[in-house]
């Protein structure tokens, strides 16, 4: 049997952009995805703190250093600049494997910088 856990996680994540006209996607900072062990169309949950909502999509890359969180497609609707989110990474892993699973857990400060 498998089973879903959390993989990693961004915290305190803000969002800087959106852009609705785009296929869809959340763009994140390149050194925030190498933090939080995340690769580019690696499949995430994001969770807004500000509204409530929820959505899957997968991470695009952004210029490593820039602090971008930025909403795409669809996901730009469920979203707006400043908001704050947690983004989520899940992997499937065997039994023995979950009993072992120690998440990384990022947390950003101001302007989307890395503790």
């Amino acid at each position: 049997m498998l089973r879903t856990m959390c993989k990693s996680k961004i915290r305190g994540a803000v969002i800087t952009a959106t852009m609705l006209h785009y296929e869809g996607s959340i763009g994140i900072d390149r050194k925030i995805m190498a933090a939080a062990d995340m690769l580019p169309w690696e499949r995430v949950q994001v969770v807004n703190l500000s509204n409530g909502a929820r959505l899957e999509t997968y991470v695009i890359e952004e210029k490593a250093g820039s602090g971008i969180i930025s909403l795409k497609g669809p996901a730009a609707r469920l979203g707006q600049v400043g908001d704050e989110v947690i983004i989520i990474s899940y992997v499937a892993v065997c039994e023995e494997e979950a009993h072992k699973l120690q998440p990384k857990v990022v947390r950003l400060k101001a302007k989307n910088k890395l503790e």
